[in-house]
């Protein structure tokens, strides 16, 4: 352990350096929302959303046209008692007509506006959702460079100290008081450990990359977990959480939006056999000039009227359309049952692997403090000559391997009370600012 603890205290030096310029992940979420595509798409459907409810209200609002039309005629009479001399006449005739319509009774209109107001909150739903993901995958990525950056130092740790046991073994069988065999083990172990590192760096590169695809930007650094490490607990019983779920999540909300607009839909099928009422009116200027016996001069019609449109019979279209709508109101009721069991069923996984992982650290911590002392114990046996060389190569890699996995648990837990909160649909920004406060300064 005396070896060890100028390596530790090497990487912590070198850690504190890495987060004086490092990105917290605030600003890194930050920097998602403002150029991640997936999110920027979402919300730009979901501003296109309500300009189409917005174009349903148009249904309820006057129409008011206009149309314009000129007409050139030339006519040839034959020569007769009026035309004796057989004159050519050419008149043009030009006008201009205003049209207006204001809707009074339709009731598939006021059904279609329902299902535009119902789209506009589905959309919103849909937005939160891509809120959800975004805030989840950028805080996967973040913690994956972490855990990354964690395995290499473990891996690189424990390629020094395996290292170190060679090279004494090295020495031991030159003096005489160990075999061949204690250095064939840990150059096998040495090399083994070089393998590891090679992989480990790899990953970390791989891992940052795709950080850095996420907000647009180069060598992004993460800031680590701040020591002493206080993992949040489980707030709340998991059937609080479940009615959470059951109650707002936006799956949940969408299905049930799904089933209102279904409704109306029904409900505009219906329409088909009532009557429309609209309140019409129009106003028409015609002039006529030129020669000829058409008389000369203009003309201004004005109409104003009420206009009732019955429907009869549409060779049962109607009727059979009132069915199809029915069965498909059916489907979108079973869609709301099965998205709130959905909800129910993920909430309570991402509840006890939240509950898992957080007894996963505990049981961690302790087997690192176990490692440790067991290093210790090996290291003096082997001195005193009752442990052989490969004992302590074990030891070595038993602890480190469990300060990779503590690492790993941790940020796993911090994951899982995000996930746990996406489960149930109350997951917000200001969570991961939560998460922000228990990082390196």
């Amino acid at each position: 352990m005396s070896r060890l603890r100028p390596l530790m205290l090497a990487c912590t030096l070198s850690m504190v350096a890495t987060v004086g310029h490092a990105q917290s992940l605030q600003e890194v979420y930050e920097a998602a929302r403002g150029y991640d595509a997936a999110y920027l798409a979402a919300r730009a459907q979901a501003e296109s959303a309500q300009y189409r409810t917005e174009q349903a209200y148009a249904l309820r609002r006057p129409n008011i046209s206009a149309i314009g039309s000129a007409t050139q005629s030339d006519t040839s009479p034959p020569t007769s008692t009026f035309n004796p001399s057989g004159d050519r006449y050419n008149n043009l005739v030009s006008g201009v007509t205003v049209n207006g319509r204001q809707p009074l009774f339709n009731r598939a209109n006021g059904a279609t506006i329902g299902q535009a107001e119902r789209s506009l909150e589905v959309a919103r739903a849909d937005l939160q959702t891509a809120e959800f993901e975004l805030i989840v995958r950028t805080t996967q990525l973040y913690f994956d460079v972490l855990v990354a950056r964690d395995t290499l130092a473990a891996a690189q740790a424990n390629k020094k100290a395996v290292g170190e046991q060679l090279a004494s073994a090295k020495r031991n069988f030159e003096v005489g008081t160990a075999t061949i065999t204690d250095t064939r083990e840990a150059q096998a172990r040495f090399d083994l450990g070089t393998a590891t590192e090679i992989a480990a760096e790899n990953d970390l590169r791989t891992k940052r990359i795709a950080l850095d695809q996420l907000i647009g930007r180069d060598n992004v650094t993460p800031r680590p977990l701040a020591t002493p490490v206080a993992l949040p607990a489980v707030p709340g019983a998991v059937d609080e959480w479940v009615g959470q779920a059951q109650a707002g999540h936006p799956a949940v909300r969408r299905a049930d939006l799904a089933l209102d607009i279904a409704r109306l839909e029904t409900e505009k099928a219906r329409a088909g056999h009532l009557p429309t009422i609209d309140a019409v009116a129009s106003l028409g200027t015609t002039r006529v000039s030129g020669g000829g016996p058409s008389t000369i001069g203009t003309n201004t019609v004005a109409n104003v009227g009420v206009q009732l449109a019955m429907p009869i019979f549409s060779g049962y279209a109607v009727q059979n359309r009132i069915r199809e709508t029915l069965a498909l109101e059916e489907r979108s009721r079973n869609d709301v049952d099965a998205a709130r069991r959905g909800v129910a069923q993920a909430t309570r996984v991402a509840y006890f692997g939240y509950q898992s992982g957080q007894a996963q650290v505990a049981a961690l911590e302790a087997a690192e403090a176990s490692s440790r002392l067991a290093l210790e114990a090996t290291q003096l046996g082997y001195r005193v000559g009752v442990r052989v060389n490969l004992d302590v190569l074990n030891a070595q890699t038993q602890l480190f391997n469990t300060q990779r996995d503590l690492s790993r648990a941790r940020y796993d837990v911090l994951l899982g009370g995000l996930r746990l909160r996406q489960a149930a649909g109350t997951l917000q920004p200001a969570d991961v600012n939560a998460v922000n406060t228990l990082l390196a300064r």
